[in-house]
């Protein structure tokens, strides 16, 4: 038995190795069929390329020609991946027209993918970051569905929510929690209310460690262009662990806290199935579960007896919301917010807009 080693830098079809094999040799196609105990067709289909060479065939041919099983077998693997490789690039080709949906300079920025000027590059980063075979495939898949779901009007850009609730959950899986406790997170609400007036980064730093020990993931990231997210809630780990999103779309502190405050109210009233995506476009079929996570926002961040005898007094100076907000621990910005919802106060009142104040990214 032959014990060469055959190496192949080509990926050149098992049947043209064949084929040179048997030229070399001086066996004809017609001999070796005999000696396979296969029809002369099938010898002559496999060297044309139009058959495969099986495990079967490659131990036959290994008895016969004394070439290793395993060169038969690479040779044909490795011919069928770049065949493979010749069609995923045609399908990267035709899926790059769609790359103007996703917002891969927000990606490149934070290092989720590399930075490139070559379409069929961005397209296959985008497929390992989403990890899916295709682009295409990104709707069907569960986790961005919700992104789907959202009205693609106004340049809303469904992909590119996808994209952003996709990096969210990168960042997510790295933070380390405890096992999510409810009752622990409502005992550290006061608490969580009570940073709010330190500065936002000494403030989510506490918040933070708070909400990681209640078994939730805080993940602060910028809304990427077409995306108009405000926020996000969803569970990971077969739901061990709950996962907030911020941004700071809006940059006003009260809008900052509100939605913060929002999505915990989801956390405790609503099934962990659910993914709730706020960006201003409600969902029909969540909209119940919106209003709810508004009240519990809104309660959870002003009394609404005192709010009321707030208002009834009718003295909305700057001095008399600072007071009122001081005696209720939380920031004045959220008074002024709360009002201008209301429609109490209107937003050309600078006297009183001095105390919104607004959040930005370092």
């Amino acid at each position: 038995m032959m014990t060469n080693t055959y190496i192949s830098d080509l990926a050149i079809h098992a049947g043209e190795f064949l084929e040179e094999t048997l030229e070399e040799i001086g066996m004809t196609q017609a001999e070796l069929a005999n000696r396979l105990g296969r029809p002369l067709q099938a010898i002559n289909e496999i060297i044309k390329g139009k058959k495969s060479i099986t495990s079967t065939t490659a131990l036959e041919l290994e008895d016969v020609l004394g070439i290793p099983s395993h060169i038969w077998i690479g040779l044909e693997s490795e011919y069928q991946i770049v065949i493979a490789r010749q069609e995923e690039l045609k399908q990267m080709e035709e899926e790059s027209k769609f790359l103007k949906n996703f917002p891969y300079a927000d990606l490149v920025k934070l290092g989720f993918v590399k930075a490139t000027t070559k379409a069929i590059e961005k397209v296959d980063e985008l497929k390992r970051f989403f990890s899916v075979a295709k682009l295409a495939q990104i709707p069907q898949v569960k986790a961005y569905q919700p992104a789907f779901r959202v009205a693609n009007t106004d340049n809303i850009s469904n992909e590119a929510i996808a994209t952003w609730i996709q990096a969210v959950r990168l960042k997510a899986k790295d933070i380390q929690t405890d096992k999510f406790t409810k009752k622990k997170l409502k005992d550290s609400l006061p608490q969580i209310k009570s940073l709010m007036n330190l500065g936002i980064k000494e403030a989510l730093k506490e918040i933070q460690k708070i909400l990681n020990s209640c078994g939730i993931a805080l993940v602060l990231l910028p809304h990427f262009k077409n995306t108009k997210v405000h926020g996000a809630t969803f569970w990971l780990d077969n739901e061990k662990k709950a996962v907030i999103a911020m941004t700071l779309r809006g940059s006003y502190s009260d809008i900052f806290w509100f939605s913060f405050f929002h999505e915990i109210g989801h956390i405790l009233l609503h099934p962990k199935r659910e993914v709730f995506l706020e960006n201003g476009c409600v969902d029909e079929k969540l909209k119940k579960q919106e209003d709810e996570a508004n009240k519990f926002a809104g309660e959870t961040l002003i009394n609404q007896k005192e709010y009321n005898k707030f208002v009834q007094k009718n003295d909305f100076s700057k001095d008399s919301v600072v007071d009122f907000a001081h005696k209720l621990e939380i920031k004045s910005s959220i008074i002024i917010g709360r009002l201008m919802h209301d429609k109490i106060i209107h937003f050309s009142d600078s006297n009183l807009l001095i105390l919104r104040d607004k959040y930005k990214w370092e």
